[in-house]
């Protein structure tokens, strides 16, 4: 796939998920294997699903015994609880080694399914709208807990048409863990889940999708817009304080000179704070230009939140503003509220817990 291996083989991550084929040809030298038993190792932890060394049975039993001794190992996440909500949405809640817990969102659209995932527990971005914001930052996840939230929601029988990293986080302060994420799942040797099947969602870190436009994967980029002037955006999203939608847009542009792919912008409409039809003229200026298409959100209230839900009316009338200009619009409702799993939720549950206390 042409990206450049890091060195990872020193002893700091001995989890075999967590390593890209390449990287896994790397140690299989390293550790004096056979070079095809890299491949072995692939397959059976990404595609096979085994879950200790010890059952690869292809590998000599001596080279399995080596890599135990070694200290190596194949990790797995705790999934602690499960939700469903009437409208079929399903939220997942998982466990690192700590207990540190975070979700994932299984959402139905007829007979597609969406699967979103976390790239991190918490979110250091502090977005106003958002639950997982105000909950504050917890951990990165690695690469392998990333692919593994995938794995065994799919393995309970649901089938994932599409992946999306909207759960959890920003992808782009995790980077490097995202990316290796993608190019693990991607890989024929394993799940080989085509690139454009796959969405990275960021809240505007400019370096992030430059990153992503370098890195040559063929991914579906989304930008959280939100505002389309830099007094209302940093009410709203305190990172545009760092860096400001002008440094975004460049950003966002340098993007699509390079890949030529479509951009989404995601647009939560909150009442008498983004929804005018002057909000909705703004938007279509600040887009003008950029090959787009944007997703209206219907905001989701959560504990100690002060914004309120555009009505539908305002919500129709913003988008027909946007329609009207040319601009490819389409509104996407609350799901999955009861089990607060809708957009901008997660992680609601614990800080209505911590406000009860």
């Amino acid at each position: 796939m042409g990206q450049t291996v890091p060195c990872i083989l020193d002893g700091m991550d001995k989890d075999l998920k967590n390593k890209t084929l390449p990287e896994l040809k790397q140690l299989v030298t390293q550790e004096q294997g056979r070079a095809f038993d890299a491949k072995y190792i692939f397959s059976f932890i990404h595609e096979k699903h085994i879950g200790a060394i010890e059952e690869i049975s292809p590998l000599p039993k001596s080279f399995r015994h080596r890599l135990v001794e070694a200290g190596y190992r194949i990790s797995s996440l705790d999934l602690v609880e499960r939700f469903v909500d009437p409208d079929g949405t399903l939220k997942f809640v998982f466990a690192l080694p700590d207990d540190t817990r975070f979700e994932a969102v299984l959402l139905r659209d007829g007979d597609r399914n969406t699967l979103c995932i976390s790239s991190q527990a918490g979110c250091k971005m502090a977005c106003g709208f958002c639950a997982t914001g105000a909950m504050g930052y917890l951990a990165n996840l690695t690469g392998a807990q990333i692919v593994d939230q995938v794995y065994q929601i799919t393995r309970a029988g649901h089938t994932a048409h599409n992946i999306v990293y909207m759960g959890m986080g920003e992808p782009f302060d995790n980077t490097q863990e995202v990316l290796r994420s993608v190019r693990i799942l991607n890989d024929p040797t394993g799940q080989h889940i085509g690139q454009r099947r796959i969405t990275v969602s960021t809240c505007g870190l400019p370096e992030g999708i430059r990153q992503l436009a370098e890195s040559r994967l063929q991914l579906r980029l989304a930008v959280s817009l939100h505002a389309c002037n830099d007094r209302a955006r940093s009410e709203l999203m305190p990172i545009n304080n760092r860096h400001r939608l002008s440094d975004l847009l460049d950003a966002i542009r340098a993007y699509q000179k390079k890949t030529g792919r479509r951009i989404t912008f995601e647009y939560c409409l909150m009442k008498d704070i983004n929804d005018s039809t002057r909000d909705a003229r703004e938007l279509v200026r600040v887009v003008k230009g950029i090959k787009a298409n944007v997703n209206l959100i219907e905001f989701n209230e959560f504990p100690g939140c002060n914004y309120q839900p555009s009505d539908k009316a305002t919500m129709h009338l913003f988008a027909s503003v946007l329609q009207e200009a040319g601009v490819e619009t389409v509104i996407r409702f609350k799901r999955g509220q009861s089990i607060k799993a809708a957009c901008g939720q997660l992680g609601a549950t614990w800080l209505q817990a911590d406000r009860l206390v």
